[in-house]
């Protein structure tokens, strides 16, 4: 058994898709002759909080957490907001529209912080991760970003042990939908970090095949082998027991964050012209979204004819959430409305098609996500703003549910080869390359 060292922000109790990939691979590792020993944050500052998230670690599993400076409780205070109130970087008003505290605020940012706003945490984590390094006889490191400071702190441990270094991404760095934006010298300097990263680590893991594009588009030199798609997945073993039921209702159900660019107008308005062509009757649908949702979504639900038939369920804990995707007769997926959007696919879409129920998503059609959903039978795409299309498969869908049909015929083979265990012997394969 060999020792990795996996450093990651995001971790238990951080709730949230970006915990699974690092949480699963701690899980699944050992099977494959990896034992896991995790360098994470004490005190991070999430989007989500899921307690119930520790108990999946497993109890041999060592974690050192130290302690990281967040910006953030300053920012809060800067811009007049609750102290407790949860702040997604990802969300952070970046058109000039919260007014000249948020412009401010996000020019700081945009600024100072670089890569990210955990830059804070390198001090402790590059000095307790050389110390884990020499305690446990470590063979490899293994960097989780999102945040980009983990690989900061990744390349910083490969420098001074020389050890090999996988960097993982599950997004693109420079130039992406989260990235502030930056003027030309912050943006030159952070340009650099990611350059530097991508060219020192042995293994560029990536969780969707868009984020290799985007990294040899901006650095051609850099060889193509050095890059590994492997994507994220589900784990049925996460799946509760949830009896089989008719819905009194055709329930169409959204899990995670819905703000901004993540809007769903398109399937609203869908709906709202299929009860006044009295295609679906409006008692007999209920949509449903368990999680965040920002305050100009929330404003376009309550002034939708439909609000009487939208339920919203705030944040809670993974297998909860699972259950809520079990027991509906469609899933709703939002790909971001950006320049992005034909590489983008979400962690959370393999848990959708992990669970057996259609998808609806909204995005390009020839999208990786819709070339993921076309591969697995798993679900339809709908371009985002075609109302009419979405109308279409709202009423199609509607109609064998009150007919008690079925709604589509999945590929079980192939949704099984998302299974999260089978990423893990991924980057066990990888991590058995570089050390043999």
């Amino acid at each position: 058994m060999k020792n990795l060292l996996i450093v990651a922000y995001y971790f238990p109790p951080s709730g949230g898709p970006g915990v699974q990939r690092v949480l699963k691979n701690v899980q699944y590792l050992p099977q494959f002759g990896w034992n896991p020993i995790v360098l994470t944050v004490s005190n991070g500052t999430f989007p989500a909080r899921d307690e119930s998230l520790l108990a999946k670690i497993p109890p041999n599993i060592t974690v050192v957490r130290t302690h990281i400076y967040e910006p953030y409780d300053l920012y809060r205070t800067f811009v007049g907001e609750q102290q407790n109130k949860a702040i997604d970087v990802s969300v952070l008003t970046k058109d000039g529209s919260g007014g000249i505290k948020k412009s401010i605020a996000e020019f700081i940012r945009a600024t100072f912080f670089i890569p990210d706003a955990r830059i804070g945490w390198m001090f402790s984590a590059v000095k307790a991760g050389k110390q884990l390094i020499k305690e446990h006889n470590i063979s490899a490191i293994y960097s989780s970003s999102p945040p980009y400071t983990c690989s900061l702190i990744g390349r910083a441990l490969k420098r001074s042990t020389g050890l090999p270094w996988i960097a993982g991404l599950r997004d693109p760095w420079t130039e992406f939908l989260t990235t502030p934006k930056r003027w030309f010298l912050p943006a030159m300097i952070d340009r650099h970090l990611e350059h530097s990263v991508l060219k020192e680590a042995d293994y560029v893991e990536c969780a969707w095949e868009g984020i290799i594009t985007d990294a040899r588009r901006k650095y051609p030199e850099l060889p193509r082998e050095k890059f590994l798609h492997v994507p994220n997945g589900y784990d049925s073993a996460d799946f509760p027991e949830v009896p089989k039921q008719e819905n009194q209702r055709f329930t169409i159900t959204y899990s995670g964050s819905l703000y901004g660019l993540r809007n769903p107008y398109t399937l609203l308005q869908a709906l709202e012209l299929a009860v006044k062509n009295n295609s679906i009757d409006v008692s007999k649908i209920l949509f449903r979204i368990v999680g965040r949702v920002g305050d100009d979504v929330k404003q376009t639900l309550e002034q939708s004819i439909l609000r009487d038939s939208i339920e919203i369920i705030p944040y809670v804990p993974h297998g909860e959430s699972i259950a809520y995707l079990m027991k509906s007769d469609m899933l709703l997926l939002i790909v971001d409305d950006t320049k992005e959007s034909n590489e983008i696919v979400p962690g959370k879409v393999y848990e959708y098609i992990g669970v057996m129920k259609p998808v609806l998503a909204l995005a390009p059609n020839q999208s990786a996500v819709a070339k993921l959903l076309r591969e697995t039978n798993a679900g339809v795409t709908i371009e985002l703003g075609d109302v009419t299309g979405c109308v279409e498969e709202i009423v199609k869908s509607y109609a064998l549910w009150n007919e008690k049909q079925p709604l589509y015929h999945p590929h079980v083979d192939l949704i099984q080869r998302y299974e999260r265990r089978e990423s893990a012997r991924e980057l066990a394969n990888t991590l058995d390359k570089l050390t043999t």
